[in-house]
């Protein structure tokens, strides 16, 4: 956006263009080493509007090249006729790849930057996750602190002397404040220019109030000599008004107010600063110190739990699993995959006869639920039941038992201590493997299939019917029971 603007303003120097250009070839080269990236940077969408600016830079230091090497006639007709050309072709080459496959269209995360509600409509999985959520002030406020007044002013400061730089700053400050809004996890972006426009802003007023007074001040006039004051004695006590005043009243005089003012807003912001520190220190021991991480099941999980074996959790706990368990899981944290999310979705909110047949084609070994019921979390897997259905219904695989009724009690009731619902529930495909301390992490295990089905054995009845292809003479005898 920098090196856009400057261009379509006409002050857009060498030097940013040089650094843009380098800095877009060398970063694109280095992303494109990462496996998982791959050919990503130069196939999506998202990427485009970067190698446009780009395309556009070494246009502009091309006509600018045959600017000193033409006439003024020629130069316009190259321009106009060059310009337009080029333009057409590169919007009919884009429009051809993105048509054929070669160029990725915009993900659901990138349009959830622009439409809000889009995501929830048509992509549930994205809408689900807790950093897509729009910010709230609160979070504003919970992660800057002061900063959130002092930033407008370090924001007005850059304006106020414009230059190449500042330029930088000003579109970073304003496109990251747009985009932390729309995502909390965006806060990330916004926080690096928060701390630089308040460190200007904190800077401009203690420079201001903390400066040499001495360099701003005209030299005192010197008092009058000896010989003067000897001569102009008999006249001192004429009037109140020409009484010679001490040097200390009179430096008291001139300054008035000055050292007060400063003395209170040097400590009004070394107080800001010292509240700012010391909430950061809380914040980042009690809010971001104590990730929702339990280490204890899942080393029971890589302890108990054949190498082999197949977990199935939620995606929420995908990387927790194979990182620290070791086991592989059927769903992680990167979601390529939203149909085998949607089938695990399926499972997860169906009854266990029709869990059990999807969890036996999956080949699962183990059921891992986060449970929060008895320490109030609230962050479990009930909670996210609903993301659960709706995930599963966008690729089809929408759970036919689910029965919306808003006068259903939840499982507990807190504010009278009573448990309500169903209790007492006997699973007939899992059997308990293991629970933590507070019950917040419950593993079971998915029983095999037996080898052949089990014989229905039916009562004997003591009496024995009559035969059908026997005489009533025969069945009267009286031996014939003994047959």
């Amino acid at each position: 956006p920098v090196c856009l603007l400057l261009s379509v303003s006409s002050v857009l120097t060498l030097s940013v263009s040089t650094a843009y250009s380098t800095f877009y070839i060398v970063g694109l080269v280095l992303s494109m080493q990462i496996p998982f990236v791959g050919f990503q940077p130069i196939r999506t969408s998202e990427h485009m509007a970067a190698a446009g600016v780009f395309a556009l830079l070494q246009a502009y230091a091309f006509l600018q090249y045959l600017k000193d090497r033409l006439t003024r006639q020629e130069f316009q007709t190259l321009f106009f006729l060059g310009v337009s050309l080029a333009a057409g072709a590169v919007f009919l080459t884009v429009i051809y790849l993105t048509y054929t496959g070669h160029i990725a269209p915009w993900s659901g995360r990138f349009y959830s930057l622009w439409d809000t509600g889009y995501a929830k409509i048509h992509i549930p999985i994205i809408a689900s996750v807790s950093e897509h959520q729009p910010t709230t002030w609160v979070s504003f406020f919970f992660d800057l602190h002061i900063l959130v007044c002092t930033f407008p002013a370090g924001l007005w400061f850059c304006i106020k002397n414009i230059n190449d730089e500042r330029v930088f700053v000003a579109l970073y400050a304003i496109s990251a404040v747009y985009f932390a809004g729309v995502m909390v996890r965006l806060m990330l972006t916004l926080t690096p220019v928060v701390c630089m426009l308040s460190a200007i802003a904190f800077s401009s007023v203690f420079e201001h109030y903390l400066g040499d007074d001495m360099k701003r001040e005209s030299p005192p006039i010197e008092d009058s000599s000896d010989e003067d004051d000897k001569r102009n004695s008999g006249n001192l006590y004429d009037k109140a008004g020409k009484v010679r005043k001490h040097v200390s009243e009179q430096e008291k005089t001139e300054e008035g107010l000055g050292p007060n003012i400063k003395s209170i807003v040097t400590m009004l912001m070394l107080m800001l600063l010292m509240m700012f520190a010391v909430h950061c220190t809380w914040v980042t021991s009690n809010a971001y110190s104590s990730p929702s991480v339990v280490l204890a099941s899942y080393n029971n999980d890589g302890q108990n739990t054949e190498e082999q074996a197949r977990v199935m959790s939620w995606w929420d706990y995908g990387y927790q699993i194979a990182g620290m368990a070791n086991r592989t899981t059927l769903v992680d944290n990167n979601t390529w995959n939203n149909s085998h999310i949607a089938l695990v979705g399926k499972a997860m909110s169906s009854n266990e006869s029709a869990a059990y047949e999807i969890m036996r084609s999956l080949d699962v070994d183990y059921v891992l639920i986060i449970f929060g019921g008895v320490i109030g979390y609230s962050g479990d897997d009930i909670n996210k039941f609903l993301w659960m259905v709706r995930i599963a219904e966008e690729k089809g695989e929408h759970p036919k038992e689910i029965r919306l009724d808003f006068r259903t009690p939840p499982g507990f009731d807190r504010t009278r201590n009573t448990e309500i619902g169903n209790k007492d529930i006997k699973l007939k495909h899992l059997e308990e493997a293991f629970t933590s301390e507070h019950w917040l992490v419950r593993i079971y295990k998915v029983k095999k299939e037996e080898n052949r089905d089990p014989l229905v054995h039916s009562p004997r009845s003591s009496s024995s019917s009559r035969q059908k292809y026997t005489s009533k003479k025969v069945q009267d005898h009286p031996h014939f029971s003994l047959l």
